[in-house]
């Protein structure tokens, strides 16, 4: 994914960048490719900080992905939602337990115990 000026993107366009992050994240991470991982990683941050940036804090527009087929974008958008959506994002980081996606599940439950135990910064 080449790297672009997101100031210059509309929401939609980010949030579709996001979602393209994270799919090609869940296929880095099948093929144990983790350099590749870790830089779209970065990419879905910044995309994350941008939206966060813009008026309103519009990582609200990353609440749909929520329901995404692929566990990896609901992953990212659910942990990186929680500080605009948190009851929806903890629900959705809860499914993913819950169905055992592995190795997202993981993920989600870290998030869901740090919650819990309230040393969770929502980001």
């Amino acid at each position: 994914m080449r790297r672009v000026n997101l100031s210059l993107l509309t929401v939609p366009e980010l949030v579709e960048r996001f979602t393209a992050c994270g799919l090609d994240q869940f296929n880095a991470q099948w093929h144990g490719n983790i350099g590749k991982y870790n830089c779209l990683y970065d990419e879905a941050v910044r995309i994350k900080d941008e939206l966060a940036r813009r008026p309103g804090d519009e990582r609200t527009a990353l609440v749909p992905l929520f329901d995404h087929p692929n566990p990896q974008v609901r992953l990212n958008s659910a942990q990186w939602a929680l500080a605009v959506a948190p009851v929806a994002a903890r629900a959705a980081l809860q499914i993913l337990w819950d169905r055992k996606e592995f190795p997202q599940a993981a993920h989600a439950r870290q998030s869901l115990m740090a919650l819990d135990e309230g040393t969770s910064r929502l980001i």
